[in-house]
């Protein structure tokens, strides 16, 4: 596998665990158990991801995310949380799949890592919050499921094909900075608004 292929899966990886933290380490593991992520010997840290201890925490912690997910509230304060969380965990991923003979790269890989989760968390953030201002739960429920769809089905392809990785993580950062401005659009909209109704009332 080339240095393309690694860091497209490398930062498509990190993208997504800025929406699906858990689920991604927890896919990302039973890959590498099951031989479906073919990777070279000398990225031997990897096998910490691959370790079932790993596989079973970030299991019972997607399981958990799935479900605050689905809660208006509960999803708030779980993004809250998560701020610093999932870009950490971005971006030892990503660290994680670089060779780990070049410390260049790896610094390179850390803070790309890192700044792609982040912009992933970001986007999943924004979103959520403009969603989570609807008073019915509807569409909370429906985001929340297509979200973990889209991330399954990317997951998927970044493991099967890591030269359309490359291309998934290019497209994700572009949306990632798409939703980002729409979700600032939409608040700047809503707040003054709400400001207004609020002393009509």
């Amino acid at each position: 596998m080339g240095i393309v292929e690694l860091l497209g899966m490398a930062a498509s990886v990190s993208l997504l665990s800025g929406w699906r933290l858990y689920l991604t380490v927890f896919a990302t593991g039973l890959a590498m158990q099951s031989g479906y992520v073919d990777l070279p010997e000398n990225l031997a840290v990897l096998d910490a991801l691959g370790s079932w201890w790993v596989i079973a925490i970030a299991g019972v912690g997607a399981v958990a995310e799935f479900f605050a997910d689905k809660v208006a509230w509960l999803d708030s304060i779980w993004d809250g949380l998560h701020t610093l969380i999932r870009p950490l965990g971005g971006a030892l991923l990503a660290l994680a799949v670089v060779d780990s003979g070049d410390p260049t790269w790896q610094v390179i890989a850390f803070l790309l890592g890192g700044g792609a989760a982040f912009a992933g968390h970001a986007t999943k953030a924004t979103a959520r919050a403009a969603v989570n201002t609807s008073p019915e739960p509807v569409s909370n429920v429906v985001v929340s499921t297509g979200e973990d769809v889209v991330t399954g089905g990317l997951l998927l392809l970044v493991f099967a094909n890591p030269v359309v990785a490359a291309i998934v993580a290019v497209v994700l950062l572009v949306l990632a900075i798409w939703v980002m401005w729409w979700g600032y659009r939409k608040f700047r909209t809503w707040f003054p608004k709400a400001e207004a109704n609020r002393r009509e009332a």
